[in-house]
């Protein structure tokens, strides 16, 4: 289907400002990624999978400014011993950065990759980002692949040594940050990635997993601190047979996210959970999108998304199901739910199934409501002041999604940071 006039301008408006970084390894990768967006174009309001969320502002051709916020905060997961990579306004900064020498991995930025006429990732750069094109296009990741300026590539081949800590730092209003990082895990190899950080005025990430049989991944980000921020994220996973992939991911202030996951189950026995636990206040816009494909025996998914809004916040969830024929035993679950402050706040939700197996086990379900008056009340008779009794039915309401992280330390931290976010805004 040919383009319509307004999307192929903006399109090209949006690629007039950008120039694909030099590369001998990965040049044919970029090149078909170009080919996929002008191909697509780039998002517009009338797009089925963004008729929720504006994506104006992710596809201007000049990022709109925000300005840094300044905080006083410990570092998120600063207590945790792990490997730190830290990038401002989407370039590496190898002084605050750790030694890459991890046991069990191999850390490269994707800068220095492409020097080389050949490297393994040529075999998975773009390769799961251009799979997660169907049958749904996303545009803005196939734009991420041409025109990354930098990441990381971390091959996996035993259990890590400690987890590796993607660090993303804000200092300049106007920043504009394309990063794009690929892990490819060996049979039986084990690797927790955290990310954290507001990272830019404007961001524009993917994340590209390849898990291979009996291996297992761990994830947990947080996005947070500065309030102007606009962000547009993608993870795109294969799994192998009985492996694992876990995701988690805690989002606090920002006008706009869009965070989207991409899995795909093509190996027996598999399984994948994705989570996410938001809290936005005022003009706070937060997407989650979310698809996965079962295409084996025996598999298992989860999602688990909860969202407190108020003052006007608003939450969307976009999640599917696709149960391939063959693919008998799958057991998919889904659950979206939102917790609205107060009357101005909303929440929209469009969860799906498609199954074409019939030995399966698949629900799905979308709530939305206010604070539970019964709890509120009894916690208030027992001295508890509205205020605090309010944050802990809050707590409760969000435990769900925080349960997917396996490690105990890990979910501490998150935990703790909602908290002070709550406590913050209580006395704010």
């Amino acid at each position: 289907m040919a383009l319509t006039q307004p999307k192929l301008d903006a399109t090209e408006a949006r690629l007039a400002g950008l120039t694909l970084p030099e590369s001998r390894a990965l040049a044919s990768n970029r090149a078909e990624a170009l080919t996929r967006l002008r191909a697509m174009g780039l998002p517009g309001r009338r797009d089925e999978y963004w008729k929720y969320t504006r994506p104006d502002t992710l596809v201007a051709p000049e990022a709109a400014p925000a300005a840094v916020f300044d905080t006083d905060e410990t570092p998120v997961f600063g207590e945790v011993d792990r490997v730190k990579i830290v990038f401002v306004d989407g370039v590496y900064d190898a002084e605050a950065s750790d030694d890459l020498d991890l046991a069990g991995v191999s850390i490269e930025r994707l800068a220095d990759a492409e020097g080389h006429d050949i490297h393994w990732s040529k075999d998975l750069y773009g390769v799961l980002e251009a799979r997660g094109q169907d049958p749904v296009d996303r545009p803005l990741a196939a734009l991420n692949t041409a025109f990354a300026t930098d990441g990381v590539l971390i091959h996996v081949t035993g259990k890590a040594a400690k987890p590796v800590s993607l660090i993303y730092l804000h200092a300049d209003a106007n920043s504009d940050a394309i990063l794009h990082h690929v892990v490819r895990l060996d049979a039986g190899a084990d690797l927790t990635l955290l990310e954290n950080g507001p990272a830019a005025a404007r961001f524009n990430k993917v994340l590209e997993v390849d898990v291979a049989d009996g291996a297992a991944f761990h994830h947990v980000r947080a996005q947070g601190r500065d309030h102007e921020r606009r962000a547009a994220t993608h993870i795109f996973a294969r799994l192998g047979e009985e492996s694992v992939f876990k995701s988690f991911t805690l989002t606090a202030n920002g006008v706009l996210t869009r965070n989207e996951c991409v899995l795909e189950l093509t190996g027996d026995n598999a399984v994948a959970h994705v989570a996410g636990a938001c809290v936005g206040d005022g003009d706070f816009h937060h997407d989650d999108t979310v698809f996965i494909t079962h295409d084996a025996l025996n598999c298992e998914s989860r999602q688990v998304f909860k969202k407190v809004l108020r003052n006007g916040a608003t939450g969307v969830f976009q999640g599917k199901i696709l149960v391939k024929a063959g693919a008998q035993k799958t057991d998919g679950y889904q659950i979206s739910q939102s917790l609205l402050l107060d009357g101005d706040s909303q929440f929209l939700a469009k969860p799906e199934l498609e199954i074409y197996a019939d030995d399966v086990v698949c629900s799905h379900g979308s709530t939305s409501g206010a604070i539970d008056e019964e709890g509120l009340f009894y916690l208030r008779s027992r001295g508890i002041e509205e205020g605090p009794a309010t944050d802990l039915l809050t707590l409760a309401f969000l435990a769900e999604a925080i349960e997917e992280i396996e490690d105990e330390t890990l979910a501490a931290e998150i935990l703790a940071r909602l908290e002070a976010w709550l406590a913050r805004r209580r006395a704010g």
